[in-house]
């Protein structure tokens, strides 16, 4: 075996130990410092990592930190959003009357697509359909209303009490639970006993998912989807229970003609002469063909600033058909039926 002498230098250290240290220092200069380094050393000067990324959150694999970025982005564009109203403020009361108007948002509900069937209240042709329609006599005050509220077959303790949340809301409203009786055999006693309205609240799985409203005698009879259904002791900060005033009704958005004869079979439900003293309303709001129900009781404050404090319950509606005249699931003509493949497939058109 051959054997080398490494020659010593001065400081008494071989070349060998030199040469590694050389090699130290050039990988640590290599491709494997990454970019970073070559800037500093030839600018000498500290890099800051710039957000957001250049490179798409969802390619980290990691979950908690893919979290922890999306929410990083989130707070960074939250961050500028508030900057730029800041700005904007300040230039508005820089300019003071001189400011340009607001820019109006986009939204889904003023994108909306022209309807040809869309009615003026105005209009001579609505006013003489509105005199000769089925809610006539209600209109010209020829009838009071009054209304049977009743379930499906054996209903389940939260329908029941969805049943008589409502009884208080709806003047002259009386809750009946029928057990196996079929509803044609209900709609001519009720209109023997001068019924107006007869509504049927039905379940799934113990919850309300559907009702029947069915004007009497002539019709119409409206079908409708239940959800988001909230009972009063589900509800937070709600007012105590409503009295026996009659309330005010307030109907937002039915600008078809469809929506103008389900706004006119809403009003209908109630008496026509609120009693203002009692503070109390009833809204029935349309926001892209949901109907939002709201109980609210007006609290003053003082001269100019007035509350609302909300009784309860709420839920919402969704129109699914239109039948004339009484309930008939056999032989009943319908109107109108909501067929989603079709009317939905456009985000920006309604139909009420």
């Amino acid at each position: 075996m051959d054997i080398t002498e490494v020659p010593l230098n001065q400081d008494g250290k071989g070349k060998k130990s030199k040469s590694k240290r050389k090699n130290v220092s050039q990988e640590g200069n290599g491709e494997g410092s990454g970019v970073e380094t070559k800037e500093k050393m030839e600018t000498n000067q500290p890099v800051t990592s710039t957000f957001p990324p250049t490179f798409s959150v969802s390619e980290i694999k990691n979950k908690q930190r893919r979290h922890f970025m999306f929410m990083k982005l989130k707070q960074e564009k939250r961050k500028q959003k508030m900057q730029l109203r800041k700005k904007r403020k300040k230039e508005r009361e820089a300019l003071g009357d001189k400011a340009p108007p607001k820019e109006v948002p986009k939204t889904i509900e003023n994108q909306r697509v022209y309807d040809e069937t869309t009615v003026d209240p105005e209009d001579e042709e609505v006013a003489f359909d509105e005199g000769t329609d089925e809610f006539s006599a209600y209109f010209n005050g020829l009838t009071n209303p009054k209304v049977l509220i009743t379930t499906s077959d054996r209903p389940r303790g939260r329908t029941v009490r969805f049943c008589e949340q409502l009884a208080t809301v709806i003047p002259s409203s009386h809750v009946y639970y029928r057990r196996g009786l079929a509803l044609k055999r209900v709609i001519p006693q009720c209109v023997a006993r001068n019924f107006t309205y007869i509504m049927v609240i039905n379940e799934d799985r113990k919850v309300p998912n559907g009702m029947v409203l069915c004007h009497l005698p002539d019709g119409p009879t409206a079908h409708f989807k239940v959800s988001s259904v909230r009972l009063r002791k589900e509800m937070k900060r709600r007012g105590k229970d409503p009295t026996e005033h009659h309330p005010e009704v307030i109907l937002n958005n039915f600008s078809t003609r469809l929506g103008h004869g389900i706004g006119r079979m809403f009003a209908a439900l109630f008496p026509q002469s609120p009693q203002f003293v009692g503070r109390q309303v009833a809204t029935f709001h349309n926001q892209r063909d949901f109907v939002f129900f709201r109980f609210h009781r007006y609290i003053f404050k003082n001269e100019k600033k007035v509350g609302i404090q909300e009784l309860g319950p709420r839920f919402t509606l969704k129109l699914r058909a239109l039948q004339k005249g009484t309930f008939d699931s056999k032989f009943g003509e319908y109107e109108w039926v909501l067929k989603r493949h079709e009317m939905d497939a456009c985000r920006r058109k309604f139909q009420l």
